[in-house]
C-alpha cells in the first residue's frame, strides 16, 4: 500500500509542476495505472491524469482513464485538450516550445541522429492517440488559450497527417449533423401534430443540442462572444452601406468586398465560355458577376435578390433596363418555384447569397438545380464556408464535395491565389469573413448517368421537391428551428442518383 500511494504522489508531483515525463520504476518498467488508482483520483486530477496519458501516447493507461472520464477535458492554464496535448508532444524542436513552456514539446529521448525516426514514431504513436480520443467522444474544434483548434495546432507545427486526421474528424462530425438534422425533419413530417404538440421538455432538450452545436462553431471566431449571429431576415430588414470598394450591413458585418473580383471573373469564365447563354445569378450584391455574365452577351440573364437596399442600387445603376435582364424581387426560396413552373431553364447558374447557412445552399443544389440546370450547363457559388480558419475551409470543402456528389454533381476545385489585402481594408469591419491565402473555386456538372434520369425527374420535381411550405420561412444562419426549410423530394432526386449509379 504505500508503494501505491508513492507512485501517485509522484504521478501528482510531476503533474503539478507539469513536467511531462515517462513515468518508471526503479528498474525500468513503465508504469501502469491501475483502476482502482484512477477511480480514487478526483475530477480535477482525473483530467491532468488524461492529459498527461494523452501527451505521452500511453494508449493503454489512457484507455483505462476515459472509462471514467471525458475526452475533452482542458488543462486550465494552456486551455489544451488530450487533442492538443497528444499533437503538440510531436513538436519537433524544444526551441519552438508552445506557449513558451516545454512540457508539451519534442519527442523525448531522441538525438541528433535518431530525430527522424523518433518523430516518425512519434507521429505514429500520436495518431493512435488521437483516434482513440476521437473514439471516446473527443471535440474536433474546441480551442485552447492561443484559440487554435487541435487541427490549427497539428498545420502550424507541419504535421501534416495528425491535420488530416483533425480534418477527417470535422467531416464526420458535419455530416453526422446534417444527417441528423434531415432525420429530424422526417421525423417531423411523419409526426404532424404530434411532434408540434409535445412536450416541453422535449423542446427543452432539442434545443440544448442546437444550442451546444452551435457554440462549438461559435468558438472558432475570434470574436465570437463580442459578434451577434447574423440571420437572414435581421439582414434583409437592415440598412446597407456601399463604400468605396465593400457592402457593409447596418451592424458593420461585411457583405461584400472588391477583392472578390478575380474570383467572381474566374468563376465567370468558367460557367459561360461563350455568348448567346441563358445565365441564372442568385444573389446581386455589388453586381460584380453579374456585370461579367453581362460582358459575355448572354441571351437571357436572370437576378434574384431579395434586399431592398441592392434593388434600390440595381435601379440607380440601369440594370432594370438591360435588354436581356429579368430581375425577380424576393428570396431565392420563393422566386425559384415559380421559374421552374415555367419551364425556364438554365446554361449557366452561379450563387451566392448573405446570412444563410450550409443548409441554404445544400437545398438549393439537392433540390433546385435539377428544375433549373439544363442538361450540358455548369453550376457555380461562392465557396466562402469557414473561411476564417483553414481547418474550417477544409473540412466544408469535404462536405460540400460529398454533398455534391450525392445530388448529381461532378465537382472541378480549382485553387486560385487570394489578392493581397491591406490591413485597412478591413477596417470599420465587425470582423473578417475571409483570412486564407488561397480559395477553391468550384464548378459543377451533373454526373453523365445522372443526366439519363434527369428528364424524368424534371416533372417530378416541379409538381413536388418545389411546393412551398405553408406557413414557414427557409433557415437563416445558425437556426435552431429545424422545420423551417422549403420543402423538398430528396427520396425522388436521391433516388435517380442510385439509379444511376447502379448502370
Amino acid at each position: 500500500m504505500y508503494k501505491l500511494v508513492q507512485i501517485r504522489n509522484e504521478i501528482l508531483a510531476h503533474i503539478l509542476d507539469l513536467e511531462f515525463e515517462p513515468f518508471k520504476y526503479e528498474d525500468g518498467e513503465e508504469l501502469v495505472m491501475d483502476t482502482e488508482t484512477i477511480q480514487e483520483a478526483d475530477s480535477d486530477t482525473q483530467a491532468q491524469l488524461i492529459l498527461l496519458a494523452a501527451s505521452h501516447h500511453n494508449i493503454e493507461p489512457l484507455r483505462i482513464l476515459l472509462r471514467t472520464g471525458s475526452a475533452s477535458v482542458q488543462d486550465p492554464e494552456t486551455g489544451f485538450t488530450p487533442l492538443h496535448a497528444a499533437i503538440a508532444a510531436c513538436q519537433p524542436s524544444p526551441d519552438h516550445s508552445i506557449n513558451g513552456k516545454s512540457h508539451n514539446g519534442h519527442v523525448d529521448g531522441a538525438t541528433d541522429g535518431d530525430h527522424g525516426s523518433a518523430a516518425e514514431s512519434g507521429v505514429e504513436a500520436a495518431a493512435k492517440t488521437m483516434r482513440l480520443l476521437l473514439q471516446n467522444g473527443a471535440i474536433w474544434n474546441d480551442v485552447d488559450t492561443n484559440n487554435e483548434t487541435p487541427g490549427c495546432l497539428a498545420l502550424r507545427l507541419d504535421l501534416r497527417e495528425l491535420y488530416e486526421i483533425m480534418v477527417d474528424a470535422g467531416v464526420r462530425a458535419e455530416m453526422l449533423l446534417n444527417r441528423l438534422d434531415e432525420y429530424e425533419q422526417l421525423a417531423g413530417e411523419d409526426d404532424g401534430e404530434d411532434k408540434e404538440q409535445g412536450s416541453d421538455e422535449e423542446t427543452e432538450k432539442n434545443g440544448e443540442v442546437d444550442t451546444q452545436s452551435n457554440d462549438q462553431q461559435l468558438d472558432l471566431n475570434d470574436d465570437a462572444n463580442d459578434s451577434p449571429e447574423i440571420n437572414n431576415e435581421d439582414y434583409l430588414q437592415s440598412s446597407l452601406h456601399f463604400q468605396d470598394g465593400r457592402i457593409l450591413d447596418s451592424a458593420g458585418n461585411g457583405v461584400m468586398m472588391a477583392w472578390e473580383t478575380d474570383l467572381m471573373k474566374r468563376s465567370a469564365d468558367l460557367l459561360v465560355p461563350r455568348s448567346g447563354l441563358r445565365i441564372l445569378n442568385i444573389g446581386h450584391g455589388m453586381g460584380i458577376i453579374d456585370t461579367f455574365f453581362q460582358n459575355k452577351s448572354p441571351s437571357a440573364h436572370y437576378i434574384i435578390e431579395a434586399h431592398p437596399g441592392v434593388l434600390e442600387r440595381m435601379r440607380k445603376d440601369g440594370w432594370y433596363d438591360k435588354p436581356t435582364v429579368t430581375i425577380h424581387e424576393g428570396r431565392w426560396q420563393d422566386v425559384v418555384p415559380n421559374i421552374i413552373e415555367q419551364g425556364i431553364l438554365f446554361d449557366a447558374i452561379y450563387f451566392d447569397t448573405f446570412a444563410e447557412d450550409y443548409k441554404a445552399l445544400r437545398d438549393f443544389f439537392s433540390d433546385c438545380i435539377i428544375g433549373l440546370l439544363d442538361d450540358g450547363g455548369k453550376f457555380g457559388f461562392f465557396n466562402g464556408l469557414g473561411a476564417d480558419r483553414q481547418i474550417c475551409y477544409d473540412v466544408y470543402g469535404k462536405v460540400l464535395e460529398m454533398d455534391l456528389f450525392e445530388a448529381g454533381f461532378d465537382t472541378e476545385w480549382e485553387t486560385l491565389p487570394v489578392p493581397y489585402m491591406e490591413k485597412g481594408e478591413w477596417e470599420g469591419m465587425k470582423r473578417r469573413y475571409w483570412s486564407l491565402r488561397e480559395y477553391k473555386l468550384p464548378t459543377c456538372e451533373f454526373i453523365g448517368a445522372f443526366n439519363q434520369h434527369k428528364t424524368g425527374l424534371l416533372l417530378l420535381t416541379s409538381t413536388l421537391a418545389l411546393r412551398a411550405p405553408n406557413g414557414h420561412e427557409p433557415t437563416p444562419r445558425h437556426s435552431e428551428s429545424p422545420n423551417q426549410q422549403p420543402a423538398a423530394v430528396s427520396p425522388a432526386v436521391k433516388a435517380g442518383v442510385a439509379a444511376s449509379k447502379d448502370e
